[in-house]
């Protein structure tokens, strides 16, 4: 996705687009009537919306959907993908979190759960690694 707009007087197309306005965070950001929640954030550079777990700044990954990264609350709608769903005039948008509380009390899938199947409740594989890529906890005994 890219946070660019094509500007009224430079499109060949000639499309008469439909401003709208949102709430990010109790901010006002306008948009385009058709656009998802993260395009409009994203073309009023809002890169980033929410923190994972370590803290690092997370918004559009894959842009599909499959990541979940882009969760937002639209009203009282919890985890709602901002790349799936089209702004709305009047939306009202608050980011979340998977930053553990502070004090570490609280389980940070507790901050934010995107329900059972999701990305972030899956277990990690436990496949064996293919044939001729073993790998050994004994020192200088590395896979060939």
């Amino acid at each position: 996705m890219s946070p660019r707009r094509v500007r009224a007087e430079s499109d060949a197309v000639g499309r008469q687009d439909r401003p709208l306005r949102i709430m990010v965070d109790g901010e006002p950001v306008g948009g385009i009537a058709g656009q998802t929640i993260a395009g409009v954030m994203l073309a009023a550079d809002r890169l980033a919306w929410r923190r994972g777990r370590s803290g690092a700044p997370r918004g559009v990954f894959c842009g599909i959907g499959v990541c979940f990264d882009c969760l937002v609350t639209v009203g009282d709608e919890r985890d709602v993908r901002a790349c799936r769903r089209r702004a709305r005039d009047g939306d009202v948008v608050t980011t979340q979190t998977r930053e553990p509380a502070p004090g570490g009390s609280q389980d940070a899938k507790t901050v934010l759960s995107p329900g059972p199947g999701t990305a972030q409740d899956a277990e990690p594989s436990r496949h064996p690694a293919p044939a001729g890529h073993e790998k050994s906890d004994a020192p200088g005994t590395e896979a060939r």
